[in-house]
């Protein structure tokens, strides 16, 4: 057993300061000693140009492609909130004195894709107070006639009924002096309505 380790261990010392010295010789430690720099290469960018684009998920899907129903219902301050790079057109604007006596024009700018639409959410805003908010609506214009169809929120604390003849000429008579004014849309007849029901003002 003496013997074995005796010619072991030099064995093993033998191997392991071969193994070290290969080691640590370096090829590159040439190129710097002879002064040749070693070349460089530059990355090429054909990972990006090749890579596939990501597959969206059936989520995203859902997400740019919304159903009918939810494209066409609005609330009062998604349509006034779009894109500023969309052109705009000036339309003229009905709003209430403080008496509700008469209804002043105002001049306002607005996206020039929807303007009935947006028009009618600048209106709504106006009349959304915190005992009176409208959770959408609708505005649908065929013959001549635009029917503005009001969605009350349920957090209301207030219906369309319980408004007074002030409220109710500055947010009906300010929509329907603002639609049937605007001679650009030849809207003749502006017709009230909420959840489809017919609202008797």
């Amino acid at each position: 057993m003496n013997t074995t380790k005796r010619y072991f261990l030099p064995l093993l010392f033998v191997t392991m300061v071969v193994s070290l010295g290969s080691c640590s010789s370096n090829p590159s430690t040439s190129n710097i000693d002879s002064g040749t720099p070693s070349p460089i290469t530059a990355p090429t960018n054909r990972v990006s140009s090749q890579t596939p684009s990501p597959i969206p998920s059936v989520a995203q899907l859902r997400e740019k492609s919304p159903n009918q129903e939810s494209s066409k219902e609005n609330t009062p301050s998604s349509s006034t909130s779009k894109a500023a790079t969309s052109k705009t057109t000036n339309v003229t604007l009905y709003t209430s004195d403080t008496q509700c006596q008469k209804l002043i024009p105002e001049k306002v700018s607005v996206p020039a894709e929807e303007p009935v639409t947006n028009v009618v959410s600048k209106i709504l805003e106006k009349r959304d107070t915190s005992d009176f908010s409208l959770s959408g609506y609708r505005v649908n214009i065929k013959n001549g006639i635009a029917t503005v169809d009001l969605r009350i929120s349920p957090e209301s604390k207030r219906q369309i009924g319980s408004l007074s003849s002030c409220e109710q000429f500055a947010l009906f008579g300010s929509l329907r002096k603002t639609l049937t004014s605007n001679a650009q849309w030849n809207i003749k007849e502006v017709r009230f309505t909420e959840r489809g029901e017919d609202i008797v003002l």
